[in-house]
């Protein structure tokens, strides 16, 4: 399914961005050593109720999970990259982490992930790796104008990637969104310009370009969502979700 919202509509969607955009942010500074992943999830649930929003995960049971997922945000620590299932895990310094949330707001959903280094850890390779993820980001949402094409995304962001010596994965990568979550189109981080749907006013997509040093290669965890590196290596992922509109690519879950 591909919705496309009318103006008024995607003026609806706004809260749900900037709610996501502020519990991120809020979640970030909480993520200090000695803090467990679990506690950031009991906080951004605590967050979601105190806004009256809906999480889009802890019912979650899409075919590449073992769902439901059961949890209102994903924590990614080092060489974890996409699905991060909370679990007893105490963040230490210099631990590279990611967080990635959705939620359904005024019936609306936005979808952004951030990575970061906790603490005074980490090392400019970890840093590089953040930094070359938000570049391909805003590269992809720079390529989003209306009568461009999905290709045009993709190519955008993976020449970032690969211009920076990453290797990178197709299979998974942005997607749209709208009243529910994971719409289509398929947004691949890796493509052609000039290929693929045509990007109209209305449309809601979340780009999300996302790495792992030294590999393109995923391994499951024995929980049946966290996906990995295969070679153990650090990873890192950002997303955005943006609204098409007639003078371009506006940045729903950024803060103001």
């Amino acid at each position: 399914m591909i919705e496309v919202l009318t103006p008024r509509e995607v003026e609806a969607a706004r809260p749900s961005g900037q709610f996501v955009a502020r519990t991120l942010a809020e979640l970030k500074k909480k993520a200090k050593p000695g803090v467990n992943l679990l506690q950031l999830n009991d906080w951004a649930a605590k967050m979601i109720d105190d806004a009256g929003a809906r999480s889009c995960y802890v019912d979650y049971a899409p075919s590449f999970g073992r769902g439901p997922f059961g949890k209102v945000i994903c924590t990614a620590v080092n060489d974890a990259v996409l699905h991060g299932l909370p679990h007893d895990y105490v963040l230490k310094d210099g631990d590279l982490l990611t967080l990635d949330f959705a939620v359904s707001l005024n019936g609306w959903v936005t979808d952004a992930a951030i990575s970061f280094i906790v603490g005074d850890g980490g090392t400019d390779e970890d840093q590089r790796m953040i930094d070359t993820t938000k570049k391909a980001l805003h590269a992809g949402i720079k390529a989003a104008q209306p009568g461009a094409r999905i290709g045009d995304i993709s190519y955008a962001v993976g020449s970032v990637l690969e211009s920076a010596g990453f290797e990178v994965n197709t299979e998974f990568g942005g997607h749209g969104v709208g009243s529910t979550m994971h719409q289509d189109p398929h947004i691949s981080n890796k493509g052609a310009p000039g290929r693929g749907y045509k990007l109209r006013p209305g449309l809601l997509l979340a780009i999300e370009p996302w790495v792992m040093a030294g590999t393109s290669n995923l391994v499951m965890d024995p929980d049946g969502w966290t996906l990995r590196s295969a070679n153990g290596g650090r990873t890192a992922h950002y997303e955005h979700t943006v609204a098409i509109t007639e003078s371009g690519p506006v940045i729903l879950t950024q803060l103001d």
